[in-house]
């Protein structure tokens, strides 16, 4: 059995710490081996009847990533306006993705018509395919911090539309859209706490006993 020392334990607690949603990236490549090699840890992550739903799509096509871009733009626009005054002044000057700088952009698919893991752990609760998903989302994005590699999730999307845009097959539901490359800044504190946006809320606070 491998042991993990106190060294080790506390490297670990810095990783967590230090994985920032990036939204500002360089437009230096990111190594083709050194992205691979991320991808293949988020294989090992755990997955409900070791189905495996994880689907990577790496968007290169430049009208590809302009038509996602634009629907960004488009919802982002529209979130905006569900704010009211301050707030919604607030929203404006955030910024929530870097889809126009990131020299890798990687939609995350779960595929949903996979008959691997038989149906093992799902009858009951069908969506632990999409949380296996998510599971393999953070493992890359874990992987990508330890070698000074920024990722950013984008939620602010249309996902019918890049599905489309992607010619995915229809069994495929979206369930992240990371940029990813090195970032322009480190930051030790989230992008929302920094601006004012919402603070962090202390740990164990969501801890409930019954």
């Amino acid at each position: 059995m491998v042991q993990f020392d106190a060294g080790f334990r506390e490297t670990l607690a810095d990783l967590f710490a230090w994985r920032r949603d990036v939204r500002r990236f360089r437009d230096d490549p990111v190594d083709e081996t050194l992205l691979r090699r991320c991808l293949d840890l988020a294989a090992l992550s755990p997955s409900v009847g070791n189905s495996q739903p994880w689907r990577f799509v790496r968007v290169t096509d430049p009208a590809r990533r302009a038509a996602v871009t634009g629907s960004f733009e488009r919802c982002n626009e529209a979130a905006a306006t569900g704010y009211a005054a301050e707030r919604r002044d607030a929203y404006i000057r955030l910024k929530l993705a870097g889809l126009r700088d990131a020299p890798v952009h990687l939609a995350v698919f779960c595929d949903e018509a996979t008959e691997a893991g038989l149906g093992l752990g799902r009858a009951t609760m069908p969506e632990m395919l999409r949380y296996s998903v998510v599971g393999a989302v953070q493992t890359f994005w874990l992987a990508a911090r330890a070698h000074g590699i920024g990722v950013g999730w984008v939620s602010i999307l249309e996902p019918e539309t890049v599905c489309t845009v992607l010619d995915v097959p229809c069994a495929w539901h979206l369930v992240a859209y990371l940029c990813v490359g090195f970032p322009v800044e480190e930051h030790a504190d989230p992008e929302l706490v920094r601006h004012g946006w919402q603070d962090r809320i202390p740990g164990g606070a969501g801890l409930v006993e019954r």
